[in-house]
């Protein structure tokens, strides 16, 4: 994609993102992070087709991006549940409006919540799930639709300390078993640094990207001992410095 995006206010064109070029492989893991007003959120807004770029395309498999699409899962900050149906009727509600007849959604449906780790709870109202669950029914949700690519826009920013590091751990694991590209938007710098394969960094005024760059420890055995190794610690301080240093470059 290369792509400009501006808002109209009342005090006029407010440039949003200012020639945002990026290219995502299949099986990619990319954090995007950076100060709010940057533009994080509008670029995964533009990928999931909810809105059209002032300027460029984004494409995907070659394609313009010229609305929402089934290969696009999305995962918001907020669950977006119906507290209304259960767990299970809410990951089938995605494959069952697609005309998927019943018994492959309900293979579908039993083999995404077995994989977010909610079998147990299927029949449950959203309501009754904590913040962690609800969340994971939400990707099990976004999942149900087999999407080539998972756009995720900070997920676990509500959560607590301790469960938002739990849900990162499982969000890798999904990941790892699923393949699916994945494309993470997050303010937190130590999170954009633990779960990504990559790293985008982008800046305000307008917003664009000033760091694209790999994790280097993105293919060391056993995800949980990550934030021990110095290459996490290093590369987490450096994004942060360097996050804290352009904020209020023009």
């Amino acid at each position: 994609m290369d792509v400009s995006h501006e808002f109209d206010t009342k005090l006029g064109a407010r440039v949003a993102m200012s020639e945002v070029s990026m290219h995502v492989a299949p099986g990619e893991f990319v954090s995007i992070v950076g100060p709010s007003g940057c533009g994080k959120s509008t670029l995964l807004s533009i990928v999931a087709g909810f809105q059209t770029p002032s300027a460029g395309h984004a494409f995907i498999d070659g394609a313009v991006i010229a609305g929402p699409g089934a290969e696009r899962g999305m995962v918001f900050q907020q669950h977006r549940l119906f507290p209304w149906m259960s767990v299970r009727s809410n990951v089938e509600f995605g494959p069952k409006m697609a005309g998927v007849e019943t018994g492959e959604r309900r293979r579908i449906t039993d083999e995404v919540l077995e994989l977010v780790g909610l079998s147990d709870v299927a029949e449950s109202h959203t309501y009754e799930l904590s913040g962690g669950m609800q969340q994971r029914a939400a990707i099990a949700r976004a999942l149900a639709a087999q999407p080539k690519v998972l756009l995720m826009d900070e997920p676990f920013s509500a959560l607590d300390a301790l469960t938002r590091e739990r849900m990162q751990d499982e969000v890798l694991r999904i990941w790892e078993r699923t393949g699916v590209t994945v494309l993470f938007v997050t303010h937190s710098v130590d999170e954009a640094v633990y779960v990504g394969t990559r790293v985008i960094a982008m800046k305000a005024h307008p917003g664009r990207i000033i760091l694209d760059t790999p994790t280097p420890f993105a293919q060391a055995q056993g995800i949980e001992h990550r934030r021990r190794q110095p290459s996490f610690v290093t590369m987490r301080d450096e994004l942060t410095e360097l996050l804290r240093t352009t904020a209020f470059e023009d």
